[in-house]
């Protein structure tokens, strides 16, 4: 397989394992060891590599897919640099080394994963996430495309509540179709701009927003200060924290890094002495 060489450091098993924490996940299949996408009308698959990741296949149109998929874009040296003058972030980047979020291509697939995981456990949301995908998306290989909102579109809300939505959450997924938001010139924004157009579209709160500049766009100063995983981790790091939003300021310019890196300490059990 072709090799795509990624900036390192990059650990494969370790980025990848948001994949795997919560249930499998249709449209990003961790499967043999390998991750299965579907860009276009082809399944890729991606495995680990020294240097990078084997992409079957890669080409111009699945190159770019598979870079924001690993987090590519994400400046990993600066920050790690940056962290060194921090107790506990020095320690989470020495542990977690090689760890690049993984961030979701498609900005619709994001804001509906972002709905779909509105006040539910993760394990909830990633079925019902799944349950959606087989419905309405198209199996490719072994993995699936995510629903395209001119699919969704076509929906009745029952067919979504018959997969796990509350109606409401699937008339909040039905609108956000409807919108058809300019996902392109949404992108050139700076993030308080963006923020504002997105919580203006019914069922877009601060938190699905914050978590779209995280997870889609890498924007560096990314903060999900309004999510319940986020908390628990600052807590667990950082006693002293107090008003979780305000102590954001204190990673500056790296709140989203530090926010991947805490919430991946947490999960897998990490403790700073």
């Amino acid at each position: 397989m072709p090799l795509l060489r990624l900036p390192e450091p990059y650990d494969f098993e370790l980025s990848t394992g948001r994949y795997r924490a919560f249930g499998p996940d249709l449209a990003n299949l961790w499967l043999d060891g390998s991750l299965h996408r579907v860009v276009g009308r082809r399944e890729v698959r991606i495995s680990a590599a020294p240097g990078g990741v084997r992409v079957e296949p890669l080409d111009a149109d699945t190159r770019p897919v598979v870079r924001k998929l690993l987090g590519a874009e994400f400046d990993l040296g600066a920050f790690y640099d940056w962290a060194r003058r921090d107790r506990v972030l020095a320690r989470l980047t020495r542990k977690l080394a090689g760890l690049r979020p993984p961030l979701a291509p498609d900005p619709f697939e994001s804001l509906v994963t972002s709905i779909t995981a509105q006040q539910v456990s993760l394990h909830a949301a990633f079925a019902i996430r799944n349950r959606l995908i087989e419905r309405f998306g198209r199996r490719v290989g072994q993995a699936y495309s995510f629903p395209t909102a001119r699919c969704l579109g076509r929906a009745a809300p029952e067919e979504l509540v018959a997969l796990g939505f509350s109606r409401r959450k699937a008339d909040f997924v039905l609108g956000l179709a409807a919108a058809r938001l300019d996902f392109q010139a949404l992108a050139q924004l700076p993030d308080d701009e963006i923020k504002a157009r997105l919580v203006a579209v019914r069922g877009l709160g601060e938190w699905t927003a914050d978590w779209f500049l995280a997870r889609h766009l890498a924007r560096p100063r990314a903060w999900p200060a309004g999510d319940l995983g986020v908390r628990k981790a600052v807590a667990a790091f950082y006693p002293e924290a107090g008003d979780v939003r305000t102590f954001g300021e204190r990673f500056e310019p790296f709140q989203n890094l530090t926010v991947h890196y805490l919430l991946t300490g947490l999960l897998t059990g990490l403790r700073v002495s």
